[in-house]
């Protein structure tokens, strides 16, 4: 099973960033870092999906990797992931820092911490990405916590998941 999920994130993801995709697929990765105390966020989106999502809820033209690219585009995208992702870290609620974010062919990644975590013992994730503009979107998080990984698929009907490493 596990061979299954790192085949699937090694081959298939890139795959799909140079086709014209008919796939909605965000990845999440979650890494709990204890000489942190922090939790560390990676996610990553299609490009022209995020692009037409927030073009869509805010009334913008954000022309990603373009001349014509907003200059503030961080704000949007901040704003966004505060609205569509809720944590919580041993049943208290957490605020993530936005770190920033990059593009990579027709990706998105973005970046993200929650900071001043001593110990983790479950996080519950709520990940709306995507799904207003994208009824078939899937966000698929991953994590790891110590030794501890765990997976969820999340969709649009079931957009939240508790991972217990206890």
């Amino acid at each position: 099973m596990k061979f299954n999920k790192t085949f699937l994130l090694l081959v298939f993801i890139p795959l799909l960033s140079f086709t014209a995709h008919k796939y909605y697929l965000s990845l999440t990765q979650i890494n709990y870092k204890s000489e942190a105390k922090s939790i560390q966020i990676i996610i990553n989106v299609f490009m022209d999906d995020i692009e037409t999502a927030l073009n869509s809820d805010y009334a913008i033209d954000l022309q990603l990797t373009t001349k014509k690219e907003l200059e503030n585009n961080d704000i949007y995208f901040e704003k966004y992931l505060r609205e569509k992702l809720d944590f919580k870290v041993n049943e208290i609620p957490k605020k993530f820092n936005y770190i920033g974010k990059e593009y990579d062919g027709d990706l998105v990644y973005f970046y993200l911490e929650i900071e001043n975590i001593d110990a983790v013992n479950d996080i519950n994730i709520q990940n709306n990405i995507l799904t207003k503009h994208f009824p078939k979107q899937q966000n698929l998080i991953k994590s790891k916590v110590g030794k501890k990984h765990k997976s969820v698929l999340l969709t649009k009907d079931e957009n939240s998941a508790k991972l217990a490493y206890q």
